[in-house]
């Protein structure tokens, strides 16, 4: 077993095993390591993700929790790279994601032509998907509930600090109708206290990032595209992605600007439903 700096997919992984020993088996964490002559802190690390566990560690986890070979074979594939500093999944595999946030005591995102998830309405988030013309019509109200159960984390009382900034761009998308367009106003003009509007007229297009803080894990920068979900825990990608955020504080409209900004999209939008907001050329 070796002591290394966990990551998502690493705890992830871990709470999958806690999750097989408490389904499969009627061991807690202290039996369970008596049944595998383990040190308890040893099922522990593992569940938690904090250390790797060997391959041979696997194979006697596994097996006491009744697991066959090949099911042994296909987790220690997912686990060979779950140590990695930069790893990506594919696109519907959203649980690392959604622990990822419920974990973070800090959320910082820059998002250019779509609002960030955890901000989005039920609507605007199925146009998303219905727009995409990827997902399969049958998969796209099981994303949407996916991404609205998300958004719990953002109710509750030690909820993590969140700062989103926004490119203008993102408010002049013609997504949906205008009812849908308006109810996404009004649902980031109530936010404003969390939320930074980056102009127009400001060329930061930078691709679109979300800055994940934890209270004893390194942090973790996300970005998404319709083929990947991309995470990057090394240095470089943090200092890189923090260095974007300061160059965002800089030209970003302030909480009340934005305000003001989201508030001229909505009185558009109320005068002319058929149009898309202010200038949409």
């Amino acid at each position: 077993m070796t002591a290394i700096i966990s990551t998502p997919y690493s705890r992830d992984l871990g709470d999958e095993l806690r999750r097989l020993r408490e389904s499969c088996t009627e061991f807690n964490g202290r039996s369970m390591a008596v049944q595998l002559g383990w040190d308890p802190s040893k099922v522990s690390d593992i569940e938690l993700g904090k250390v790797r566990a060997s391959d041979v560690d696997l194979v006697q986890y596994l097996a006491t929790c009744g697991k066959n070979i090949d099911f042994v074979d296909e987790f220690r594939r997912r686990y060979h790279n779950a140590f990695d500093l930069y790893f990506a999944q594919v696109p519907d595999k959203l649980r690392t994601l959604a622990m990822t946030e419920a974990m973070a005591t800090k959320i910082i995102s820059y998002d250019v032509m779509t609002v960030h998830g955890l901000l989005q309405t039920d609507g605007y988030a199925r146009e998303l998907f219905v727009d995409s013309h990827i997902e399969a019509p049958a998969d796209i109200e099981r994303f949407v509930q996916a991404r609205m159960d998300r958004q719990t984390i953002m109710r509750r009382p030690n909820r993590p600090e969140c700062l989103f900034y926004l490119h203008e761009l993102a408010l002049q998308m013609r997504l949906g109708d205008a009812s849908v367009r308006e109810d996404q106003y009004l649902r980031l003009l109530f936010n404003t206290h969390i939320l930074r509007i980056v102009p127009a007229n400001v060329s930061t297009l930078r691709s679109a990032c979300t800055l994940y803080e934890f209270g004893k894990a390194s942090p973790v920068v996300y970005s998404e595209t319709d083929t990947a979900n991309v995470y990057a825990q090394d240095s470089v990608a943090v200092a890189r992605t923090r260095r974007l955020f300061q160059r965002l504080d800089a030209v970003a409209l302030d909480a009340e600007q934005s305000k003001r900004k989201l508030a001229e999209y909505v009185s558009a939008l109320r005068e002319d439903p058929d149009d898309g907001g202010t200038d949409l050329a």
